[in-house]
């Protein structure tokens, strides 16, 4: 693929699974209809790996006498997320020079699905495509 782009996060926060999901189902989706299933590699570059935990607290007469409060406060996982740094890749499109437009498209809708602002950055193009774009001098 000539040309690599990735969707960078610009703070630093807890990106959820379902976030994610949507985030790749939305740009996958419109890659796949509009360049092809095969002129494109769609990576999403952060793990889901921290557990995300829930003490339910029950109300109500009589709840003092059934639950434990604060005791064994653990809680139960209730989901997972994926922690960012500011200006880390959330995920990576590689594309040919043809498909540019739609890569960033892609892109932009999957930023939609995210907590924290996004920009989309070049990783790897040719110069003289990136001057034809209108980037840089």
């Amino acid at each position: 693929f000539e040309v690599e782009m990735s969707l960078i996060g610009l703070e630093r926060c807890q990106i959820r699974h379902q976030a994610l999901e949507a985030a790749r189902v939305a740009a996958n989706r419109d890659l796949t209809k509009k360049a092809g299933r095969l002129n494109y590699h769609l990576r999403i570059r952060v793990k889901p790996l921290q557990y995300l935990r829930e003490n339910k607290m029950i109300s109500g007469a009589g709840a003092d006498r059934v639950q434990d409060g604060m005791r064994k406060a653990w809680g139960k996982v209730i989901g997972s997320a994926a922690r960012i740094k500011p200006n880390q890749a959330i995920a990576t499109v590689r594309i040919n020079r043809q498909h540019i437009k739609v890569g960033m498209v892609a892109l932009k809708k999957a930023a939609a699905k995210m907590p924290t602002p996004c920009k989309i950055v070049f990783d790897k193009i040719d110069p003289e495509l990136k001057r034809t774009l209108g980037y840089g001098i």
